[in-house]
């Protein structure tokens, strides 16, 4: 590689690093403020859950403590992916279809480190990025197969992405799974989970004094490393994710956001 060649790579890394350094100071601020005076204690609940991911990891980072602290007491959680997982990778078919069975093999993996039982993990397959969009008939598909397995296992806890989570598919997921609980007519807490929320939303813009208002936290200290180390097998995804916000993750508290009854 020639010094030419060497300066236009580093222009294109240094903004990126200074964006990157930029949200982590941001996110890191927002969550300690929120821990500490914007959120209330989240107490440990002995009901059965069922935790939606619009992509192999969403639900590692977001519900990871909170997986392995049921499962560790015997608590049923079932786990649902929508998405296939192809918009990480190459825009080729046979890499994506590479990807989309790498992070299939790292969530089973990953869940099997939190306690979850194979026969508990389902797969939408649904295509990555397109939750948004999806034609009517295949969104009331899904609706309808979600709706099934609420009726199935009348789990009583739905962990879903944030309403604000700054991803197309994560606040699809978040609509698609409020839809599907109206149409199971069944009571259940839903608790929602941030992933992107605190790394890109400026506080008091996107995030708001409501919002903030239904946060509480949940200790997960004595299932830490489980998590940490189920986050560590998403090979695929912590190798491109910037640091700081895999870091954000590693903490000893989640963060839910919680429906007031």
């Amino acid at each position: 590689m020639n010094f030419k060649t060497k300066l236009k790579l580093l222009d294109k890394l240094i903004p990126n690093i200074w964006l990157y350094q930029m949200q982590y100071i941001h996110s890191s601020l927002l969550v300690q403020w929120i821990l500490r005076w914007g959120s209330k204690p989240l107490a440990f609940s002995q009901k059965s859950a069922m935790v939606f991911s619009p992509h192999q990891d969403d639900e590692t980072f977001g519900c990871g403590g909170m997986i392995a602290m049921k499962r560790e007491h015997g608590i049923p959680v079932v786990v649902v992916f929508l998405t296939d997982g192809q918009g990480s990778g190459s825009s080729k078919p046979h890499s994506q279809e590479k990807i989309s069975q790498t992070r299939k093999r790292e969530a089973m993996t990953a869940l099997e480190i939190l306690g979850v039982s194979p026969s508990e993990i389902y797969f939408l397959e649904k295509p990555d990025g397109t939750l948004q969009d999806l034609k009517n008939e295949e969104r009331q598909q899904i609706i309808k197969q979600v709706a099934k397995l609420l009726k199935y296992y009348k789990s009583e806890e739905v962990y879903v992405p944030h309403h604000k989570d700054c991803h197309k598919d994560h606040e699809a997921t978040y609509k698609l799974i409020q839809e599907a609980i109206a149409q199971s007519e069944i009571k259940i807490d839903l608790l929602q989970y941030p992933i992107w929320l605190f790394w890109r939303a400026p506080i008091f813009i996107l995030l708001k004094l409501q919002d903030i208002a239904a946060a509480h936290y949940l200790p997960i200290t004595s299932v830490q490393d489980k998590k940490n180390k189920a986050i560590a097998s998403y090979i695929s995804q912590t190798q491109s994710l910037p640091r700081g916000f895999i870091k954000q993750f590693l903490g000893t508290r989640e963060i839910f956001f919680k429906a007031e009854s």
